[in-house]
């Protein structure tokens, strides 16, 4: 019984505590205008949103690795556009609903 009490607090407290985790790994982002990106990522993102207008930047860090995010503005809804520092497409998705759509 005690065990059980035990790992059920384990599991409570460790979920607490995701978020926290989740947060901090987020918190490298960093707003960035588009004339500050390499040229073909500015040229991928401008592709991808079109004749939408692109809300915000930001430059982040995944894996060690330098990630662009693009939010555009699509019909009312926003989208974000992911590009890796190799100018390639990363996934496009709506960030309410995290669908995987194309843009």
């Amino acid at each position: 019984m005690k065990k059980t009490i035990a790992a059920i607090s384990i599991a409570v407290i460790g979920s607490l505590a995701c978020p926290v985790f989740l947060t901090a790994a987020e918190e490298n982002e960093e707003a960035v205008k588009m004339t500050d990106l390499p040229a073909p990522v500015q040229t991928t993102i401008k592709d991808k949103a079109g004749s939408n207008e692109i809300v915000k930047i930001e430059k982040k860090t995944e894996e060690g690795k330098t990630v662009y995010e693009a939010v555009v503005n699509k019909n009312g809804k926003e989208w974000s556009i992911e590009v890796n520092e190799n100018q390639r497409d990363r996934k496009d998705r709506e960030k309410d609903g995290g669908r995987e759509d194309r843009l």
